[in-house]
């Protein structure tokens, strides 16, 4: 199975009603304002999502959800964890809804060696045979980094197919944009490190900043892309201030305040994530205000 994991991927917000509940349509708003803004692919359940937090039940109705509004866009599911065995299940339960792919963070807290990052992607892969794969490299959440040598060992894996690049080292992403195979995709995993990314030949972004302005956001990446880097610029300062306020408190925080703002959803989180500071709403307030996107 082939897919095209290019472009602007958005990591979707979950939802939940004040009483904690997920909020299915609310969850239905989102992905159509998201499609409606010219995302390439949809990413449901990761950390934006508070997957963590999410039961099995849940975690069916997103998926189905998000595929029933796909229009024809891939689904690349996040499903992992820091057990391989959950991993495996969660990725094969997500090929049998019909997800065009996964995403995978290296398990956290465990903090396994390359040899068991290896062994990890293989068993998963083994799992859901012929799914494509997204390792997700996010050293600031699971305590270890995916190191270009490590990923050049996950790259023998067919299924893998692409990483989303989250450690926030520039020298690091490029020298993985230069290693690159054929066939392989490299994947900003930060709003305000795309236009970097793909300068050094980076593919894509998998972004939170597309919950909120998915139009602008996928502007700045055709224009990266296509080798536009005025108007990319442009655009980068421009987002930049919401970009930031987007991570003044842990994601989701800020953004949930965002879809509050924008009346997409309310901010309600799942504990231990707790709700936005009064500045953080202001903040958010005023950088949705300066690009034009609150009614």
């Amino acid at each position: 199975m082939s897919v095209d994991l290019s472009g602007l991927c958005v990591a979707l917000a979950t939802p939940f009603q004040s009483n904690g509940a997920i909020d299915l349509a609310a969850y239905q708003r989102l992905v159509r304002h998201v499609v409606a803004g010219g995302v390439d692919v949809l990413v449901p359940l990761g950390s934006t999502g508070e997957a963590a937090t999410l039961n099995e039940t849940e975690r069916d109705a997103l998926i189905e959800v998000c595929l029933s509004e796909a229009r024809g866009r891939p689904v690349v599911v996040g499903t992992g964890s820091n057990s391989t065995a959950q991993t495996c299940a969660w990725t094969k339960r997500a090929q049998q809804l019909g997800a065009q792919g996964a995403l995978v963070v290296t398990p956290f807290y465990n903090k396994p060696m390359p040899a068991g990052l290896v062994a990890h992607y293989r068993a998963v892969a083994d799992a859901a045979p012929g799914l494509p794969l997204v390792a997700y490299n996010v050293p600031g959440r699971t305590g270890s980094n995916l190191a270009p040598s490590t990923l050049a060992r996950l790259w023998d894996n067919p299924q893998v197919v692409a990483v989303k690049e989250s450690s926030g080292n520039l020298a690091q992403i490029g020298e993985i944009a230069r290693a690159l195979p054929a066939g392989k995709t490299l994947l900003a995993g930060d709003d305000n490190l795309a236009l970097a990314t793909i300068a050094v030949g980076g593919q894509g972004l998998v972004s939170v900043l597309g919950n909120l302005a998915p139009a602008l956001t996928k502007e700045l990446v055709v224009c990266a892309r296509e080798g536009q880097f005025g108007r990319a610029r442009e655009l980068n300062a421009r987002l930049l201030p919401l970009m930031d306020a987007l991570f003044v408190e842990s994601n989701p925080i800020p953004l949930k305040a965002g879809l509050a703002l924008l009346g997409l959803s309310t901010s309600t989180l799942r504990l231990p994530l707790t709700a936005p500071e009064a500045a953080t709403v202001h903040r958010m307030r005023d950088a949705l205000a300066a690009l034009g996107l609150l009614r």
